[in-house]
């Protein structure tokens, strides 16, 4: 695939159309790889956000899509995963010039989670019982309830530039399986790959205006469609900091809020480790994506009867991982997303110098052919680190690994859940049982076990404590999407047998 790239314009996606925004500006879109232009994106203005809601709102209340059976609503979830498949190339494309992203990860995962993301939410969501019956009750005279699920309505998603297409997906579809019409917000740093999204979902057979895009500044845009009042739900992936901020803004007009933020997961290491999974395994947890994962296992504890085996081994192998452009397919890890990131994560390293933790391999900006001018960093492990350093508790959202040491399981259990944030966490050892076990007791959404970063679209995923709130994923999620409505029927038509009336009467 080549690596050149020219500049491509970008409107917004509104009621099905591709719309510049009402203000006219745009702002440019870099490719991390080498810090150049790659796109020019509409900016948007609260008027555009204005424009968006009453478009997906009028959409909803038409009921086009949120009137539709599950079965026709469906079948047109499973023509827009089609569609995802028939167009893979230009997504990774899209993708690859502007995320930073390998082309494995992309082609590898992205894509292949788009799909089945799609496929299996829909079929889940056959499923899922909108019309539950309770029991005939005689209390306060004799009654039947059902219980109704319905849309909310509008909702919005805002994305993160680390898994666009993913994390975008992870809301689209539960909330069109539901029937609700959506804006997605991503983030300024990649929003191409979601606009082709949108464009192939009303080739698919969505109605215009239930999926729509705008492009924009977080501070600007997000905090509109955040206060909107007739936004009912707001689906956020990002850091812990703007997702408080999101929760405030909600407040006003008490939105359904689902937030997956932050996370800082620990993968404890037990003297029965199998090497030969755990050394790859740990170092695909913390240097997939250059780090830039929300769930990366960028605390790894040893034991300290194979502390020092583990370190070696570990850098030994990060030697391995070839830096390089992303559309190249033999690169193993790309760039970070901006400079602004990168800087950040060069000072955590050097935080991590000055706290004392003892630098076993990477620590600067990467250089050499082709990667002078990308936000590279190089893969870098500390060990001897404690859990009050900076690099241990902050996140730090790059290729940084801390390794720590610990003596006995009950330290090792107290040291991962020694944190704000509780999104992820896992165990490596021969023995599954005692991994399990330790499992039960780790403050963590997700737990893996002699495994990392694998989902499963119907498996609940979010966090604990500053990690966030509600869950994405499962059959679980259409309770996010949904409002849920009793309706009580009284059985009987004599008023002796309504004990409530003998209260006033």
């Amino acid at each position: 695939m080549s690596t050149e790239t020219k500049v491509q314009e970008f409107a917004q996606f509104i009621n099905g159309e591709w719309k510049p925004g009402c203000g006219g500006a745009t702002f440019d879109v870099l490719n991390p790889a080498d810090g150049e232009v790659v796109a020019k994106a509409s900016k948007a203005t609260a008027e555009d956000v204005n424009m968006a809601v009453q478009s997906a709102k009028e959409t909803f209340e038409s009921g086009v899509w949120s009137k539709k059976s599950q079965k026709e609503r469906t079948q047109i979830m499973l023509s827009f995963a089609g569609k995802i498949k028939e167009h893979a190339q230009e997504l990774i494309y899209l993708e690859g010039i502007s995320t930073g992203a390998t082309v494995r990860k992309i082609g590898g995962a992205d894509i292949m989670q788009l799909i089945l993301c799609l496929q299996q939410t829909a079929n889940m969501s056959l499923k899922y019982e909108m019309t539950e019956h309770l029991p005939v009750m005689e209390t306060f005279g004799p009654n039947r309830t059902q219980l109704v699920r319905e849309p909310l309505g509008v909702v919005a998603a805002i994305t993160p530039f680390n898994f666009p297409l993913v994390l975008a997906m992870w809301k689209i579809a539960p909330a069109i399986a539901m029937g609700n019409s959506i804006i997605v917000k991503p983030a300024s740093d990649t929003p191409l790959g979601t606009l082709k999204l949108a464009e192939l979902a009303i080739e698919a057979g969505l109605p215009k205006g239930v999926f729509n895009v705008i492009t924009g500044l977080g501070s600007e845009v997000g905090e509109a469609l955040v206060k909107h009042p007739d936004i009912r739900k707001v689906a956020f992936t990002g850091s812990t900091e703007i997702g408080k901020k999101i929760m405030e803004q909600s407040a006003s007009t008490v939105k359904k809020v689902t937030l997956e933020l932050g996370g800082k997961a620990a993968a404890i290491v037990l003297p029965d480790a199998d090497f030969e999974l755990t050394i790859p395994g740990v170092l695909l947890g913390v240097f997939f994506h250059a780090g830039q994962v929300c769930e990366a296992s960028t605390r790894v504890l040893v034991h300290e009867s194979i502390y020092e085996p583990v370190i070696e081994q570990l850098a030994a192998m990060t030697e391995k991982i070839k830096l390089g452009h992303p559309l190249d397919p033999s690169t193993g890890m790309g760039p970070v997303i901006s400079e602004k990131q990168m800087n950040k994560v060069l000072d955590y390293i050097e935080s991590g110098k000055d706290e004392g933790a003892r630098l076993v391999c990477g620590g600067k900006r990467a250089e050499g052919p082709g990667l002078d001018n990308g936000y590279y960093i190089e893969p870098t492990i500390f060990a001897d680190v404690t859990n009050d350093m900076r690099i241990a508790q902050e996140e730090i959202f790059g290729p940084v690994l801390c390794v720590m040491k610990y003596k006995e399981i009950d330290e090792a259990i107290n040291i991962a859940n020694d944190t704000n944030y509780g999104l992820s966490a896992g165990i490596w050892s021969r023995d599954v049982t005692t991994a399990n076990e330790i499992a039960t007791k780790l403050e963590a959404g997700t737990v893996w076990v002699n495994e990392w970063h694998v989902f499963r679209n119907d498996a609940p995923f979010g966090g604990y404590k500053e990690s966030g709130l509600g869950r994405e994923l499962g059959m679980q999620v259409f309770n996010e999407y949904t409002e849920l409505k009793s309706i009580i029927t009284s059985l009987t038509t004599e008023n002796k047998q309504r004990q409530a009336l003998g209260l006033i009467f």
